[in-house]
């Protein structure tokens, strides 16, 4: 004890007993206490209280898990059912279609038309819908009118009134200023509405030619075959999956368009000249390729509304739209390959 005593400090140098000025004092403990208190951050939340963002992964995890879409067996099966019933419509239409019968075949047109007009203006709301569907149906009426009487049975009349119809249409849609600011949008979609109403005034003009109503029987079974395959394959294996947000199945489309180009071939092998397999072949791989990436895109640009949060179709306008759609574009190019490789 004497010795730490003896060192050169005292006790009262290691332990200042002398107190501090008391306002000094309060000073330094309120600068850490406000230094070490958790602060609010821009979002209203302290430091301390701040939810846990959560991560990537989880993120993307989420989100697709949200988009995927299941496969309903018995829509698929109500859907291929549908463009089979279609498919037979417009094929039985055609062969008892004589030359002072056919209007009856155009009524029955007309009535796919006004169900084409229907579900695809639901579907792709255009400005001023009403004014374009009124626009089309009238369009389709005309074109059933010159396809039964134009002398000589041809499709270039039918080429005036689509360009006719379509300029009609869009003049509709710059009468109110809000449907203007939406026109350079619906510019597409305006198109493939009257495009198909016009393209199924085609069958109409097909059977006015020799080997006309043989053609709509070959391209139209390849089509119905094809759709019909395809959604029923779906009901059973929708695998691959195309993408998480359409349920449909890349074997079904495969072999949809595999069994339709099939068929056409067995077809062509049984009609007459200039009909041969693999003429009959030629077509209906051409259109049932053509009918199931129109069925497919139409289930993309469904998915594509839902995902960007617009209100679904009218579920009737919605499941009738493949079919049609399909029908619709595969018609022409029906008439295209009629006319160069069996004329």
């Amino acid at each position: 004890m004497g010795t730490f005593c003896s060192g050169s400090g005292t006790i009262a140098d290691v332990f200042p007993t002398t107190p501090r000025d008391s306002d000094a004092w309060d000073e330094d403990v309120s600068r850490e206490i406000a230094r070490s208190a958790p602060r609010r951050g821009d979002s209203g939340f302290y430091a301390g209280d701040r939810p846990e963002e959560p991560a990537e992964d989880d993120e993307d995890e989420f989100e697709e898990e949200v988009r995927f879409v299941p496969v309903r067996r018995q829509l698929s099966v109500a859907i291929g059912g549908f463009a089979a019933l279609l498919g037979a419509g417009l094929i039985l239409g055609a062969q008892s279609s004589g030359p002072d019968a056919r209007l009856p075949y155009a009524i029955v047109l007309l009535g796919v038309q006004a169900l084409y007009v229907l579900a695809f203006t639901m579907a792709i709301r255009p400005p001023a819908a009403g004014i374009v569907a009124g626009v089309c149906m009238a369009t389709g009426l005309a074109a059933d009118y010159l396809a039964v009487t134009s002398d000589p049975a041809g499709v270039l009349d039918l080429i005036y009134l689509l360009v006719g119809g379509f300029v009609v249409a869009l003049v509709g849609q710059t009468i109110r200023a809000r449907d203007r600011l939406q026109l350079r949008d619906a510019l597409g979609g305006t198109f493939v509405i009257v495009l198909g109403v016009v393209s199924f005034a085609t069958p109409l003009v097909l059977v006015r030619k020799p080997i006309g109503t043989q053609a709509v029987l070959v391209c139209l079974a390849a089509v119905a075959l094809s759709l019909l395959v395809a959604h029923l394959t779906d009901a059973v294996f929708p695998k691959p999956r195309i993408a998480p947000a359409v349920p449909r199945g890349a074997t079904g489309v495969i072999l949809g368009a595999m069994l339709g180009t099939l068929a056409a071939a067995a077809l062509g092998s049984v009609l007459v000249l200039p009909f041969t397999p693999a003429k009959g072949a030629i077509l209906g791989f051409a259109v049932a390729g053509i009918a199931g990436l129109v069925d497919l895109a139409v289930n993309f640009s469904e998915a594509g509304r839902s995902m960007a949060g617009d209100a679904p179709t009218f579920w009737v306008a919605r499941h009738m739209q493949g079919p049609l759609g399909a029908f619709a574009l595969s018609l022409p190019v029906t008439y295209i390959l009629t006319s160069f490789m069996l004329s």
